[in-house]
């Protein structure tokens, strides 16, 4: 039985394994580095949210990129 995957819309297979490669093969510093500057950006907040939250702020978050 095959099973067929779905992938998020402008993703496909092989995305999906050119971003795993890519993860796959970064050093520890590089991770560190690509990390802190995520925390440095301006264009995004990192903030700490209940768990029992997450899925009505992925709602939040979905219906503004629509």
């Amino acid at each position: 039985m095959t099973r067929q995957t779905k992938f998020p819309p402008g993703w496909d297979e092989d995305r999906v394994r050119r971003v795993l490669a890519r993860y796959e093969e970064q050093t520890e510093d590089e991770a560190v580095a690509e990390d802190e500057a995520a925390f440095e950006s301006r264009r995004q907040t990192f903030m700490q949210v209940p768990t029992d939250l997450v899925p009505a702020v992925r709602e939040l978050i979905a219906k503004r990129q629509a």
